[in-house]
C-alpha cells in the first residue's frame, strides 16, 4: 500500500480558538505519521503563525500549504523556504472594500512573507509585520488580503461579497467577521495538487479535513483526484455538502476519529 497524503486545516480542525489541540489529535497524527503516511498542513494562516504547529505535532513534511493556498513552503536543510507564491494586485479590491468598510482593519501579506497592517487585530502575532497607512497596503502585489470588521457579522460579510462582486479573486469568510481574499483561482486545493504531483502521491490516497468555507476548494480537489474530504461536525452546511464525509466536531475530537480510519502501510 502506498502512503497517503494527509492535508489538515488548523483552526477548528486541529485546534480550538485558544490554540489548544482537539482531543486525541496529537496521538492520532503520530499514529499515521509512524505508519509511514505524509501529514501536512493546509491552512489559511500565514507561515509565521502556522509553522510552530509542525513542531507541536512532531511532523516535518516536505511541503506545507499556507495563506489559503497562495503560499507553499518547502523543507530544506536549514528549515523551510517559500517554494511557490501566488500574488495579485490588491488595489481594486481594497478600494471597493474601503468604500463600504471604512472602519475595518486590514492586513496584506507580501510575496516575501512580510505582513502590513493598518491596525492591531485582536491577538494577531506581529512577528515580521509592520503597521502602515491604508494607501501603503496597495503599493505592491500581495498574496492575500485580510479584512476584519468587529461591527459586522458573517451575514454582513456575505452581503458585502455579493454587493462588491468579488469575482476576480478567491475569498473565504471566516466563522467570525473575517474576510480572507486570495489570488483568483487559488485555494488550498490548487496548492495541494502541486504538492501531490511533486510527491507523486496516488490521488486515491488523499485525505483532507477542514471546517470552513476556505476548505471547500480543497474538498472539491480531493474528490476530483479520487480522495477523501472530511468536514468537521461543526462546519456550516455548505461545507459539509462539499465533503465526502462528516466526522464529529472539533470539541469531540472529530479529526482524531477520522484519522483512525486511515490504515497502516
Amino acid at each position: 500500500m502506498t502512503a497517503w497524503l494527509i492535508g489538515l486545516d488548523v483552526d477548528g480542525t486541529l485546534v480550538f480558538e485558544d490554540e489548544t489541540f482537539s482531543p486525541g489529535v496529537v496521538e492520532a497524527v503520530a499514529r499515521v505519521r509512524d505508519a509511514g503516511h505524509e501529514v501536512t498542513l493546509a491552512t489559511g494562516r500565514s507561515w509565521v503563525t502556522a509553522g510552530r504547529f509542525l513542531d507541536e505535532l512532531g511532523i516535518a513534511p516536505e511541503y506545507v500549504v499556507c495563506s489559503n493556498g497562495a503560499v507553499t513552503m518547502r523543507r530544506t536543510a536549514d528549515g523551510y523556504e517559500r517554494w511557490h507564491v501566488e500574488t495579485f494586485d490588491p488595489r481594486a479590491v481594497l478600494g471597493l472594500l474601503a468604500e463600504r468598510l471604512s472602519e475595518a482593519r486590514y492586513m496584506v501579506e507580501l510575496a516575501d512573507g512580510e505582513r502590513l497592517y493598518t491596525d492591531v487585530i485582536g491577538e494577531w502575532a506581529l512577528e515580521n509585520a509592520r503597521q502602515v497607512s491604508f494607501d501603503e497596503l496597495s503599493a505592491q502585489e500581495v498574496s492575500r488580503v485580510v479584512v476584519v470588521s468587529p461591527r459586522h457579522d458573517e451575514a454582513d460579510f456575505q452581503r458585502l461579497v455579493r454587493e462588491v462582486g468579488l469575482d476576480e479573486v478567491s475569498y473565504a469568510i471566516g466563522w467570525t467577521a473575517w474576510l480572507d481574499i486570495a489570488p483568483h483561482g487559488v485555494d488550498k486545493g490548487t496548492a495541494l495538487e502541486r504538492v501531490r504531483a511533486a510527491r507523486e502521491h496516488d490521488g486515491a490516497r488523499v485525505f483532507v479535513a477542514g471546517d470552513g468555507r476556505n476548505d471547500i476548494g480543497m474538498f472539491g480537489w480531493a474528490q476530483a483526484v479520487g480522495g477523501r474530504a472530511v468536514a468537521m461536525g461543526q462546519a456550516p452546511d455548505e461545507v459539509k455538502a462539499a465533503a465526502t464525509e462528516t466526522t464529529a466536531s472539533v470539541e469531540q475530537g472529530g479529526l482524531a476519529v477520522a484519522l483512525e480510519t486511515i490504515p497502516a502501510m
